[in-house]
């Protein structure tokens, strides 16, 4: 932490030295109709108003470091890539991952075994009573996730992965299905589960079976995953026991409580993954109870495991309490909400109010959910989902979506390692960081169909710059 609060001083120097020099300040602006465009910096617009923003550079103005943004690899985003050229493929990965270019990812996010964005239900050995895991295998993988985080791997070779499963193997599941809810007459036949009505799981209980042969041989499980993708030249950096522990879905899921997964980090999978040199973080955390988490961060022996915990969904509504409580506690936003398929501008603005949200409430890493997706964006199990991009599957094109311009805002600006400042003023759409570099970044969202200038004001110097009504901006001051 001392190494990053000096260089955010040395930052304010040389951000204070530019002003002085007046350099031009870089500003990317995206609306409805255009997405990132290079506005000029000195330009003038009739405005409906102004507002001004005080950027607080002080080390009392600065808040948590930020580690990276990225989104998760699924398989049905390797399936839609795999529908267009290989020049084009090329292209978008380099757009998402290449330093210095588009939308520079460096954190992202995968699942164990099968998740709702899979071709089908599997997971890596469905052999029962195989506690030895003598037949784990991640062929299926190598078919999609394997050659899509490869890729992106060509293009950022320090691509930083973290994973969770969404479901055991379904043997070690006390109903035996990798499912957890009912799938009636009512869900489309191709949809259905298959998982009988008196089978299905509840929040508050524990799916997983309560056996420590089966708790051995699951974090036997998490360590033959970490080796195997090592062996495919994929590093992972961290794990979470269970996506979504509250959540009985119809898609491969596993309840468990709280008190189950402190068990099972504390004495099984904590110490299993430290011998391998991998983080355990505690997620993904879906509920307002912030007492779920208490009881993980406060067990004797899962709390020395925990390097981080994740939220997503309902859990932006705890993640300010477990900020305020555990100031010091790394924290992740680890799958936006995920939309409708449809991927429009209203959608994108639900999504910067989220980032808004997590970011001023102390996240490090931001992931994103669906990186591709056909053309409405249809799950295996019948789930429509937005995506970064969209792949139309009859004339083999692909565009990009608001969201994606979003993340970029974001991304391709704000490097690892800069901190969030706060901000006073008479606008409130807005956030800023200060990178290591010293350039000071700031984002505002117009969304009340004025043009508006804005003066912002940093360290006693004013710049004036302008906001299109209904417009994304991001301004580069250095």
């Amino acid at each position: 932490m001392k190494k990053i609060i000096i260089g955010s001083l040395i930052g304010i120097g040389l951000f204070l030295s530019s002003c002085t020099e007046d350099k031009s300040i870089i500003h990317v602006c995206t609306t409805k109709t255009e997405s990132w465009v290079h506005e000029e910096s000195g330009e003038s617009l009739p405005t409906d108003e102004e507002v001004q923003i005080t950027i607080n550079t002080t080390k009392e103005g600065q808040a948590q470091v930020i580690e990276g943004f990225g989104a998760c690899f699924n398989e049905l985003g390797w399936t839609s890539l795999s529908l267009l050229s290989e020049a084009d493929r090329n292209s978008i990965m380099k757009e998402l991952f290449q330093p210095d270019y588009g939308a520079c990812f460096t954190v992202c996010r995968m699942p164990v075994g099968a998740n709702d964005f899979s071709r089908d239900w599997y997971s890596y050995n469905e052999v029962a009573g195989d506690f030895e895991m003598k037949h784990f295998s991640i062929e299926n993988d190598k078919e999609t996730l394997i050659p899509f985080i490869k890729k992106a791997r060509k293009f950022q070779p320090n691509l930083k992965l973290w994973a969770s499963p969404w479901c055991p193997p379904s043997w070690m599941k006390y109903n035996q299905h990798y499912a957890s809810a009912y799938t009636g007459e009512e869900y489309n036949e191709k949809y259905r589960n298959g998982l009988p009505k008196d089978k299905v799981g509840y929040e508050g209980t524990d799916m997983f079976i309560q056996d420590s042969r089966y708790m051995k041989s699951y974090a036997l499980y998490f360590k033959k995953f970490i080796r195997s993708y090592s062996e495919q030249g994929i590093p992972i950096f961290a794990v979470m026991p269970q996506n979504e522990f509250n959540s009985a879905q119809i898609f491969p899921s596993c309840c468990w409580t709280a008190k189950g997964l402190a068990k099972f980090v504390g004495q099984y999978l904590g110490p299993v993954m430290k011998e391998e040199g991998v983080d355990v973080m505690f997620g993904t955390m879906e509920r307002t109870n912030t007492s779920l988490i208490d009881t993980l961060l406060q067990d004797p022996k899962a709390a020395p495991y925990i390097k981080g915990v994740g939220f997503q969904w309902a859990g932006k509504e705890a993640i300010g309490d477990i900020h305020r409580r555990y100031p010091e506690q790394l924290l992740l936003q680890t799958e936006q909400e995920c939309g409708d398929g449809k991927n429009c501008w209203e959608g994108m603005l639900h999504s910067w109010d989220l980032l808004k949200h997590f970011l001023e409430n102390g996240v490090s890493i931001y992931d994103y959910w669906n990186i591709s997706l056909q053309e409405g964006g249809i799950s295996r199990w019948g789930w429509a989902q937005n995506s970064l991009v969209v792949v139309n599957t009859e004339t083999r094109t692909y565009r990009y979506t608001y969201e994606y311009y979003l993340m970029k805002h974001f991304s391709h600006f704000i490097k690892r390692g800069a901190v969030r400042l706060n901000l006073s003023g008479t606008i409130g759409d807005a956030l800023a960081f200060l990178n290591t570099d010293g350039s000071i970044i700031l984002l505002s969202m117009e969304k009340e169909g004025r043009n508006k200038s804005m003066i912002v004001n940093i360290n006693g110097k004013q710049k004036k710059v302008f906001l299109k009504a209904n417009s994304l901006n991001t301004w580069s001051f250095k």
